[in-house]
């Protein structure tokens, strides 16, 4: 359980969803150190869901 104030934590594909690439393109950002993860669970890298929105708009605005 999280506690008030702290980020929820989310993985990959749950993230790409949300903003609506490929979890392919999730692993690409990190690769590229144009997102971080947060932390894991087990194997899993864990995402803050502001982080994973703010690389994509970096993403649309690089050419």
């Amino acid at each position: 359980m999280t506690s008030p104030g702290s980020p929820t934590l989310i993985p990959g594909p749950l993230a790409a969803q949300e903003v609506g690439v490929a979890p392919a393109t999730i692993r690409k950002w990190v690769q590229l150190g144009h997102l971080e993860a947060a932390g894991k669970a087990g194997r899993a890298a864990l995402f803050r869901l502001e982080d994973v929105f703010a690389a994509e708009r970096a993403a649309a605005r690089r050419p």
